[in-house]
């Protein structure tokens, strides 16, 4: 068969493919037609790498080329990674290395680096992660008219969390959500990681935004008020919103933390204003509520003593149910947001470890 034929078979099949819905990559990019096959190609030995905050994660991407071509990366082979945004329209780059030329980019600079374990290795190690890293990464590579590309997602171990503010439920906008997230020491928590925290038991009945611009809630014991009694367990989905003008609640994702986090012994009961002042006269902050969840699930802290937040609540976690102390599930008990005058709490404190 020769090129022209081959050539216009494939047209036709571009034609007939065209409406269909783009496979995971969801991206764009130029297809070069060889009559003997592509020469160069891309294998992802993983679709998912799971890491947490302040860890390390390898990105696995390894390039293949036929046997007519040389072995080991060229000094014209270019490669590339880049992250992936939630609506998948613009790409944020990480790293590029082309011959002896490195470069990494944004809060990636000095944190990323090849693998390079193998001759056809373009893996992508990231040192000392963060909650921003979380998130879909492509790695493309390109020598010549030649080009391939993967996908692969890196997970953290971490927590969802559902807030509201002192305002009260209902009140935040979409970069309102993302603010209350990032004053919790936490990020708005997508989709997937919404699910895990649903198979993971979580049963929340006030809808919340995600970060890819959606209102959802997960519920595990359906009843009236939460979609209905006779419905079945699910993440309940109110769609995609106006993230300026429509205001809910908003689920939140923490992962591990460098510090300390612990209940500060004192004398008496403190004030807010005199709470905050108690942590930093023992050397740390007033602790924010991502790392009281954090504390809670990820380390089993467990403490019956309600007590001051950085952003004016007043909380405590149990991670034993028993009597007095949230007698029948593991939880983060929410006491409320109190009239920060009141002397009737203690205080939670964290100390960063540098």
């Amino acid at each position: 068969m020769n090129s022209l034929l081959l050539f216009a078979l494939f047209s036709l099949c571009l034609a007939d493919s065209y409406d269909h819905t783009y496979t995971d990559l969801e991206h764009h990019r130029t297809i070069y037609i060889s009559e003997n096959g592509p020469r160069l190609s891309v294998v992802m030995e993983q679709s998912k790498v799971i890491s947490r905050r302040g860890g390390n994660a390898t990105l696995p991407c390894k390039f293949v080329r036929d046997a007519g071509s040389a072995t080991g990366p060229s000094q014209r082979m270019r490669i590339k990674w880049t992250k992936l945004t939630s609506d998948y329209l613009k790409e944020i780059d990480v790293f590029v290395s082309m011959g002896y030329h490195r470069k990494s980019y944004g809060s990636y600079h000095g944190r990323v680096f090849l693998q390079q374990a193998t001759d056809n290795d373009a893996s992508l190690v990231i040192t000392d992660i963060t909650l921003d890293d979380y998130g879909k990464y492509k790695c493309e590579v390109i020598e010549g008219l030649e080009d391939d590309i993967g996908v692969v997602a890196l997970d953290l171990q971490g927590i969802v969390f559902p807030y509201f503010p002192r305002l009260g439920r209902y009140n935040l906008n979409f970069l309102d959500a993302e603010k209350a997230c990032q004053d919790q020491d936490a990020r708005v928590a997508s989709f997937d990681q919404l699910y895990d925290a649903w198979r993971g038991g979580l049963d929340w009945c006030n809808a919340g935004w995600l970060s890819d611009g959606s209102v959802q809630y997960p519920i595990t014991n359906p009843r009236e008020p939460c979609g209905g009694k006779d419905t079945v367990p699910g993440v309940r989905n109110y769609g995609f919103r106006d993230r300026e003008k429509s205001q809910y609640d908003v689920f939140c994702f923490t992962s591990n933390y460098k510090g300390r986090f612990y209940y500060l012994i004192h004398p008496s009961k403190l004030t807010y204003d005199e709470a905050v002042q108690a942590c930093q006269k023992d050397g740390a902050q007033i602790a924010k509520v991502g790392q009281m969840y954090a504390a809670w699930k990820l380390m089993g802290y467990d403490r019956c003593d309600a007590g001051w937040l950085a952003d004016g609540s007043v909380r405590y976690p149990i991670s034993r149910p028993r009597r007095r102390c949230s007698p029948t599930e593991a939880a983060v008990r929410f006491v409320g947001f109190p009239d920060k005058k009141h002397k009737l709490y203690g205080v939670y404190c964290f100390k960063a470890f540098n």
